[in-house]
């Protein structure tokens, strides 16, 4: 896993925000929850029970967990791709990764609210960055509409690709909060605008 590659001009250690909070503050954020259950929440769970298919590439290339990152995986995690020692991954919990390593995560941004109400983001194994989903509900959607985590940092939303099994899912689970993947993604995109730009300024070398 990389470092924060070089193209995205990371600033050195000592421009670095210090400390622990490795949440992105900027723009009104505040950092969320830090306890470190491993638990999935239930809804996340069942998903999980669900075939994510690759397809030869044509599908989602995602791989679900069974349970959280524990903290000191977290911490090791975020220092290797940041390059910053300073960190320690509370802000996250990493619930699945695509075949090159990159991982699926919620972030802890919502202060007070359950992990389901948090935004999920994506860190890609090359230094690819992004918010996927809004909270747990439109990430269902997403998924339903034949987009992972990967395909939505690295590719967008693409013309849709209605997964059933996936839809099934969603209309069961999270019914009032149907939307198209590329919906998902503007609606992520517009509420977190600075999320990886925030992120990365967290880079060390």
């Amino acid at each position: 896993m990389r470092s924060c590659p070089a193209r995205y001009g990371c600033p050195s250690r000592g421009s670095s925000p210090s400390g622990r909070d490795d949440g992105p503050t900027q723009s009104g954020y505040h950092r969320g929850v830090t306890s470190f259950d491993q638990t999935l929440p239930a809804t996340l769970a069942a998903l999980h029970e669900l075939e994510f298919d690759y397809a030869g590439g044509e599908g989602m290339d995602f791989e679900p967990y069974d349970e959280f990152f524990p903290a000191e995986e977290n911490a090791a995690w975020i220092r290797a791709w940041t390059g910053n020692a300073s960190l320690d991954g509370a802000a996250y919990r990493i619930f699945g990764q695509d075949g090159t390593g990159g991982y699926a995560a919620f972030w802890l941004v919502r202060e007070g609210e359950p992990i389901e109400r948090q935004p999920i983001v994506f860190f890609g194994s090359e230094g690819e960055l992004g918010v996927v989903a809004s909270d747990l509900s439109d990430y269902l959607w997403l998924l339903a509409d034949g987009v992972g985590p990967m395909e939505a940092v690295e590719y967008g939303a693409g013309a849709p690709k209605p997964h059933a099994e996936f839809t099934a899912f969603a209309q069961t689970h999270a019914p009032d909060a149907k939307k198209s993947g590329a919906e998902v993604l503007a609606r992520a995109s517009a509420e977190f605008p600075t999320f990886s730009e925030d992120f990365l300024a967290q880079c060390g070398h």
